[in-house]
């Protein structure tokens, strides 16, 4: 693809003239989002997508794709960073701000009152027939995604290639090396796509030519304002290790430390809240992570859980806003600078490769969800779960042909999840 196809694929877009919608509907949207957003990052990123981009037409599929992209690139909760960034495209801060606080709400209700239950009477709600219902759904809406992106994005062989060398990089590539993997994936493709998608750039003074809005000043002190966090967690702190103030900072410099996802960070975190501080046992450490799963939204909410245990509702609540808070506003001052440098014509050569790669990254987080459901790599099994199956291509030949919304899609399946497994 030629520098100026590449660039005209930005531009014609019909994204690009972003919707104007009020900062309540956008509220009540992604309220909706977090509470249909079953199955992790991939998931919520999906639901996202489905909604935003295809019904509502908010922001166009290369929007979608670089808050993707940054996400793999900066630390904390991924999904919680995309939604910072689409929020950010719609309606700048504010809209970041409403959307974060929308698609936490549902998750983080939820787990307040299962937490309340747990440390009061000392049980779990078994959600596990439910959930295992909603996982070969949530499959669907990824595989969907990879589809519809996919269409628009890879239009000729050197895309393809791309697409196909980064889906069999994370297939094969050995378990130990999984966490670096997408960062070194997406540094891969922009360079690729910088030298094969871009030639001499005529449209570079159209990027720089408002860089003179963009602060210098605010954001190094805002840049160094995560820095003195990130140092926090080297640092011991002359404070009550069950103050709410120490609670809060301890999950906002963990949330700066975090690369490669929710899963790859909870060792690290089950050390900091068992074993150097002693918040919770290991049973009730393990049951907080469950409960994170189960629920809709990102599965760090189990922060929530860790927090409520240490100082109630406000150590809930605090803990929440640490750990998800700080890397979306980091996410925001990045969204400001991308937004300064997006319009140079080899920025879009290397986002297009970029977003090559990162359709082949959602193919296998679906291919990853849908035999995570099965639980089993034996065909023979596999046959015998024929309600998992029938619920998979019924929401993929629901999605793909008929268009359907994703509400449509999630309680159904948990209700079959319910009635048959």
């Amino acid at each position: 693809m030629s520098e100026t196809s590449v660039a005209q694929e930005y531009a014609d877009l019909p994204g690009n003239a972003h919707k104007e919608i009020s900062l309540f509907s956008l509220f009540l949207t992604f309220l909706k989002i977090g509470s249909l957003a079953f199955g992790g990052y991939m998931a919520l990123i999906s639901v996202i997508e489905n909604t935003v981009v295809k019904k509502l037409n908010l922001i166009n599929h290369n929007d979608m794709l670089d808050g993707v992209s940054l996400a793999n690139l900066l630390p904390g909760p991924m999904a919680v960073n995309v939604v910072a960034f689409v929020g950010y495209k719609i309606r700048g801060r504010l809209g970041a701000l409403v959307t974060t606080t929308a698609v936490i709400l549902p998750s983080f209700l939820l787990i307040l009152g299962l937490s309340y239950v747990y440390f009061n009477f000392g049980e779990v709600v078994d959600f596990k027939s439910i959930f295992l219902g909603f996982m070969p759904a949530v499959a669907a809406i990824v595989f969907s995604v990879a589809w519809r992106l996919g269409k628009k994005t890879i239009t000729g062989k050197t895309e393809v290639a791309i697409a196909i060398v980064a889906t069999l990089i994370l297939f094969f590539i050995p378990l130990e090396y999984k966490v670096y993997t997408p960062i070194a994936l997406i540094f891969a493709s922009a360079v690729l796509g910088y030298y094969v998608f871009s030639s001499s750039p005529t449209d570079e003074s159209k990027g720089n030519n408002v860089t003179s809005n963009f602060s210098i000043k605010n954001t190094a002190i805002i840049l160094l304002l995560f820095l003195s966090l990130i140092a926090l967690w080297f640092i011991p702190l002359p404070i009550e290790k069950n103050s709410i103030l120490y609670l809060t900072l301890t999950f906002a410099s963990m949330s700066l430390m975090l690369f490669g996802g929710g899963y790859v960070f909870i060792p690290i975190i089950g050390s900091i809240v068992i074993l150097e501080n002693g918040w919770l046992t290991s049973q009730e450490f393990t049951d907080g992570i469950a409960l994170g799963q189960v629920t809709p939204g990102p599965i760090l909410i189990s922060a929530t859980f860790i927090g409520y245990k240490v100082a109630g509702f406000w150590g809930a609540l605090c803990s929440t806003i640490g750990i998800f808070g700080i890397p979306a506003i980091l996410m925001v001052v990045v969204s400001r600078w991308f937004d300064f440098i997006s319009k140079s014509s080899a920025t879009k050569a290397v986002m297009h490769g970029i977003h090559c790669a990162v359709i082949g990254m959602i193919g296998v987080a679906a291919f990853i969800i849908l035999q995570s459901s099965f639980n089993t790599v034996n065909i023979s099994e596999i046959l015998i779960s024929w309600p998992l199956i029938a619920i998979f291509l019924a929401s993929l030949i629901g999605l793909i042909r008929y268009n359907l919304d994703v509400v449509w899609i999630i309680p159904p399946a948990g209700l079959i999840g319910y009635l048959f497994l």
